[in-house]
């Protein structure tokens, strides 16, 4: 399985007008489990974002989210997905692009479809890809402190 996404990333001619960077189908597309395809789309290190420049920094090795910043990536899930039940300290912006996926958390499932639109806020959560289509969704990670429910934090695990 891979990700067909194109990719389309802007910046500045040194002059200050607006370009195209990259327009490219994505490369760096990685699995870290059986059944999902992920890549990502673009991230920065820090809050509020710096605009300026032209590095990519897709090369980098990225963790799931990144401390004090924000992470953009696509990712497929395919029928039968290995799961990992997982909480990240991050807000997680999520758009399902294609196919439909099951969202456990702890006592309730969700079943997202295309064209859905999720906010993930800290909690311990699961993907479950019960069709038989790949689900495809785009995620933006954004930095977040642990969630803390009477004083005690809820770590990032998984």
């Amino acid at each position: 399985m891979s990700l067909n996404i194109r990719r389309i990333v802007t910046g500045h001619h040194a002059n200050g007008k607006a370009r195209v960077l990259i327009d490219e189908p994505v490369k760096n597309v990685i699995s870290l489990r059986p059944g999902a395809h992920s890549s990502v789309i673009w991230s920065n290190d820090t809050l509020p974002a710096n605009n300026d420049g032209n590095e990519d920094p897709t090369g980098k090795k990225i963790s799931t989210t990144i401390d004090g910043g924000a992470v953009f990536r696509v990712i497929s899930f395919g029928p039968g997905v290995t799961p990992r039940n997982h909480r990240t300290d991050s807000l997680d912006y999520a758009v399902v692009m294609a196919g439909e996926i099951d969202m456990v958390l702890d006592d309730e499932t969700v079943r997202l479809r295309a064209g859905d639109v999720m906010v993930q806020r800290g909690t311990v959560h699961n993907w479950i890809n019960n069709g038989s289509v790949p689900c495809v969704i785009a995620f933006v990670l954004i930095s977040a402190k642990p969630v803390e429910i009477d004083g005690k934090p809820l770590p990032a695990h998984g």
